[in-house]
């Protein structure tokens, strides 16, 4: 079979080629671009849509585009193919999800509001009483409390957290956050193996922006694409080489029975000799 393709001083066919993507988990990476690439294709991008395109979403200005391109060793030639494939993707996402925007924030909001909080966690149940009766009658600060006695990394900013998403603290912390007033306290909190103290600093609600906009434009493309891939069937069209296939077992002929006489058993021997003595 014909080497394909030569990397240093190794050349490769089209079989070995098909078994190394495989190895190296680069096929599924191959058949997301194939899947990606099948569906944007009839969507029309014009050279400078897409150069303009590229340069908004890399946020580089006119007078930086040189640099940009300098520090890659590239030049704008040599970037086309890829802006037109960006925006091609762009256009498809838009058409596909756009009008599905809204809806779907609606959905995800109360994932996507932040929160600024403050946190101490210890594995000592009286410990955490007892800060937290401190904390009720203004005998420290929470900070302070938090840098001489929390468990976790927040000991090192004195307990603030934040600002993250309602998504990123353990779920029972997060439903404690999304129903507080700003400054309210909470008792010790069994989580896991801690006792938590926290309290809400600042609330912050999600709003929609641009960036969150595009955010949910390719959270629903990579719903969508997770679909594709899971129904796109792969198969190889390649035959083994005979020299690599599973050697065959040899055939070999059946023993066929030999023209003499079969050997007789020493009974029947013994049984002939006394009949010759009798006769």
């Amino acid at each position: 079979m014909t080497a394909v393709l030569q990397i240093g001083q190794t050349t490769l066919e089209v079989s070995e080629l098909l078994e190394r993507l495989q190895r190296y988990q680069l096929l599924p990476k191959l058949v997301k671009e194939v899947v990606i690439e099948n569906s944007i294709e009839a969507i029309e991008c014009t050279p400078e849509e897409a150069i303009d395109g590229f340069w908004k979403k890399q946020q580089v200005s006119p007078d930086q585009r040189q640099a940009w391109l300098q520090q890659r060793q590239m030049t704008e030639a040599q970037l086309l193919p890829a802006a037109i494939r960006e925006g091609r993707l762009a256009k498809f996402k838009e058409n596909a999800w756009g009008s599905q925007v809204e809806s779907y924030f609606l959905q995800r909001k109360d994932k996507l509001d932040r929160v600024l909080y403050s946190l101490i966690r210890t594995q000592d149940a009286s410990l955490a009483q007892e800060l937290y009766f401190r904390l009720q009658d203004d005998e420290a600060s929470f900070s302070q409390l938090a840098r001489d006695y929390s468990e976790g990394q927040e000991a090192q900013t004195g307990g603030l957290i934040g600002p993250v998403e309602l998504s990123v603290p353990h779920p029972v912390l997060a439903r404690m956050l999304s129903v507080s007033q700003p400054g309210q306290l909470w008792s010790p909190t069994p989580i896991g193996e801690w006792f938590v103290i926290a309290r809400l600093d600042k609330f912050l609600p999600a709003q929609m922006d641009e960036a969150t906009r595009q955010r949910l434009l390719d959270e629903l493309f990579q719903n969508w694409l997770q679909q594709q891939l899971q129904q796109t069937a792969v198969q190889s069209l390649v035959s083994r080489p005979e020299s690599q296939a599973e050697p065959q077992p040899e055939s070999q002929a059946e023993p066929q029975p030999e023209s003499q006489a079969e050997p007789q058993t020493a009974s029947q021997t013994a049984s002939q000799k006394a009949s010759q003595a009798e006769s």
